[in-house]
């Protein structure tokens, strides 16, 4: 009975504070919506400058593999001057050049070299940008190859194969991840200022002069916030489901047992910071 006291407690406690609730709820969906939308490592669409100083059916078709290509949207410049005043623009983040001799190299030699140049402020965009461009490079020049009745000698033959997350879709790796950071973040923020309130009202003399035990006081406090943040994670994972289109693969179950450990670990780090800082403001601000 003095436990249940003690939840029943604290639960008109939460709810005479709405800041808890807004933490649990508010606060999760804030920041998978801020980073969900707001922080995106995809390559899509990347404006690329193509450079054709001779125009023949090669170099046409080379440039319509770009066109085709998901990744890229391709500029037709006439020359490298205009091209390289475009990058220097911030227009288009990489060049495509195809010299005069290109075809003539390539007849004669069944390859020829491009050149390209890419934007390197972003070292991470400019190494995603150079694989795209070389996997059309290299799909084309097989493909010419064929429609010639060569073979390109190729000893190693590299296929990769992603089984999880096969669409390369960045959101499916950094939501999941931002939902633990957001469960460490709501589980200490709410236990953080739990015991700092009692001592800063001048409440805990009266708490510690009542017959309830320390362990059924430390497990009244935490139940009501565990279940608000449980609550929370659940949110997070359905907002994860049905507005990123995260796939969910694996048990259920196995996640919210997981989640719910997890959760204690991080109600008990922020009672620890409570206890220890006996300050509202200053538990806040170490929680965060």
């Amino acid at each position: 009975m003095r436990l249940i006291g003690m939840i029943r407690k604290e639960s008109l406690q939460i709810l005479r504070d709405p800041s808890s609730i807004g933490i649990a709820f508010v606060m999760p969906v804030v920041l998978l919506l801020l980073f969900g939308y707001g922080v995106s490592l995809d390559a899509r669409h990347i404006p690329l400058a193509v450079v054709v100083e001779q125009p023949d059916a090669n170099s046409a078709s080379l440039v319509g593999a770009f066109q085709r290509s998901e990744y890229f949207q391709p500029k037709a410049f006439d020359s490298i001057q205009a091209a390289q005043k475009a990058f220097d623009a911030r227009e288009v983040f990489g060049i495509v050049w195809l010299r005069n001799n290109f075809s003539k190299t390539l007849l004669s030699q069944g390859d020829a070299p491009i050149g390209v140049i890419v934007n390197g402020v972003d070292a991470n965009q400019a190494r995603i940008t150079e694989g795209y461009i070389q996997g059309v490079w290299q799909a084309w020049l097989v493909s010419y190859a064929h429609s010639r009745g060569v073979e390109l000698a190729q000893p190693v033959t590299l296929e990769p194969r992603i089984w999880f997350n096969a669409a390369v879709r960045s959101r499916d790796f950094l939501v999941p991840g931002l939902i633990a950071v957001i469960m460490t973040l709501i589980g200490a923020m709410l236990t953080s200022m739990v015991v700092a309130r009692e001592w800063e009202r001048g409440t805990m003399e009266a708490l510690m002069v009542t017959p309830i035990r320390i362990g059924e006081l430390v497990v009244g406090k935490l139940v009501p916030y565990f279940i608000l943040g449980m609550g929370g994670m659940l949110l997070s994972v359905a907002t994860a489901l049905w507005l990123f289109d995260v796939p969910l693969r694996g048990s259920f179950w196995a996640l919210t047992a997981a989640s719910a450990l997890f959760m204690m670990v991080a109600l008990g780090m922020g009672l620890l910071i409570s206890v220890v800082a006996k300050n509202q403001f200053v538990a806040g601000q170490i929680a965060i």
